[in-house]
């Protein structure tokens, strides 16, 4: 009898947990293609910066950071290229939605306080739009062909950032704080013969912080817990070189007077210099 209604209470339960799994994935729905429970990343909210006065920063330095997407630890900023069945997007693509839906303002990478445009910036990824003319038959008859070509946001392989280093007294430590990326188009270019890198725009990342903090990026081994990508930047979650720094010199990037192995040696100087700086103020 015991075995009767342990079957019994088995097959209820087989039952019912088809009956939800059917209701998740029921190919009627609008949408068909669901995760089997609601995210709530969809509905998160950046966290505000600490309230930082001008009095309270004693010191503080403008850095130029760059992170390449070809490295191993950035490759959760460049895939996936195309959004998965999950709606998970890379960082580039995020951007350029937000900037086509006029959500998001980019600015010229040269001129920081001129706005550009959506079709600015696809134009400096390689979308082209041009008439041909072809002849259609043996006498001689042509007719007019659009060709388009497709913007490449693949070939966005290096984000710029331009941050502040800072120590804020009130709190008594070094902080930073992430002001503007800039990426950069990577192509060949048939008349220079060589790969050329293309700034294409500024954004203003504190403007861009209310989307990203609702975009999931790729956690390895656990997809239960995933990060927003505001959350990869606030953590220092990458890996960058620093390539300038605020300097009297027009801000010159170090490219500008050390190259090849140099300009690393010069790379990590700062590093160790910003870091010292704080360590210098405490006794041990």
């Amino acid at each position: 009898m015991n075995k009767k209604i342990l079957l019994g209470i088995f097959a209820i339960a087989i039952s019912c947990g088809m009956k939800a799994q059917t209701a998740v994935t029921d190919p009627g729905d609008k949408g068909s293609i669901k995760p089997i429970y609601e995210k709530s990343i969809n509905e998160a909210r950046k966290i505000n910066y600490p309230y930082l006065r001008e009095a309270d920063v004693v010191w503080s330095r403008y850095v130029y950071r760059l992170i390449d997407l070809r490295e191993k630890i950035n490759q959760a900023l460049y895939y996936p290229i195309s959004p998965t069945l999950d709606g998970r997007q890379n960082f580039i693509n995020i951007l350029l939605k937000e900037i086509k839906d006029g959500k998001l303002t980019p600015y010229d990478p040269l001129e920081t306080k001129v706005p550009t445009t959506y079709s600015d910036i696809t134009g400096k990824m390689g979308a082209t739009t041009k008439v041909e003319t072809i002849t259609i038959n043996a006498a001689g008859a042509t007719r007019d062909t659009t060709i388009t070509q497709d913007a490449k946001p693949e070939d966005v392989k290096q984000l710029l950032l331009y941050e502040e280093w800072y120590f804020d007294k009130k709190l008594s430590r070094l902080d930073v704080r992430i002001i503007a990326i800039q990426p950069f188009y990577m192509a060949y270019d048939e008349q220079v013969g060589r790969v050329m890198k293309k700034p294409l725009f500024w954004i203003n990342y504190n403007d861009a912080r209310d989307v990203l903090a609702t975009k999931e990026v790729y956690q390895e081994n656990n997809d239960a817990q995933r990060l927003s990508f505001d959350d990869m930047f606030m953590q220092r979650k990458f890996g960058s070189t620093i390539v300038g720094i605020s300097n009297v010199y027009n801000d010159r990037m170090i490219a500008d007077y050390e190259v090849g192995k140099y300009s690393l040696f010069e790379a990590d100087r700062i590093k160790n210099e910003l870091f010292n700086w704080e360590h210098d103020l405490w006794e041990y």
